[in-house]
C-alpha cells in the first residue's frame, strides 16, 4: 500500500490533535486558529480566534468524547488541505449523536492552522 500522501498525514495528525484538545480542554484550541479564521457551528457564524474559542468554550456541556468513524483529506490548488470528518460524540449523559465536521488547513510560517471550519450534528427529521 505504501506511505500515505503528505496531505493525508498532515490532515490525520491535525484531526487527532483537534479532538484530543477538544475533549480534554476546549480553551486550548486557540493555538490552531488565526485572527482571520472562520467557524460555522450549526449555522452560526464566528470569525476570529477569540470569537471561535469563546464559542467552543461556552458550549453547554461539561465533558465530551468524540469517536471518529471516517476522515478524508484532499490537497487544494493553493497548497491548503481540506479535511472532512464523520463521527459520533457523547456529551455529558446525553445520547450519542452523529456529526460531520470540515476543516480547511493552511501552513502559515511552518505551522498548520485551521482557517475555516464547519460543524453540524447529524440530526434528521427535526
Amino acid at each position: 500500500m505504501g506511505d500515505k500522501p503528505i496531505w493525508e498525514q498532515i490532515g490525520s495528525s491535525f484531526v487527532q490533535h483537534y479532538y484530543q484538545l477538544f475533549d480534554a480542554d476546549r480553551t486550548q484550541l486557540g493555538a490552531i486558529y488565526i485572527d482571520a479564521s472562520c467557524l460555522t457551528w450549526e449555522g452560526q457564524q464566528f470569525q476570529g480566534k477569540a470569537a471561535i474559542v469563546e464559542k467552543l468554550s461556552s458550549l453547554p456541556f461539561q465533558k465530551i468524547q468524540h469517536s471518529i468513524t471516517a476522515q478524508d483529506h484532499q490537497p487544494t490548488p493553493d497548497s491548503c488541505i481540506l479535511s472532512m470528518v464523520v463521527g459520533q460524540l457523547k456529551a455529558d449523559d446525553d445520547q450519542v449523536l452523529g456529526f460531520q465536521q470540515t476543516f480547511l488547513l493552511k501552513n502559515i510560517q511552518g505551522a498548520w492552522v485551521c482557517t475555516n471550519e464547519v460543524f453540524r450534528l447529524a440530526l434528521h427529521n427535526v
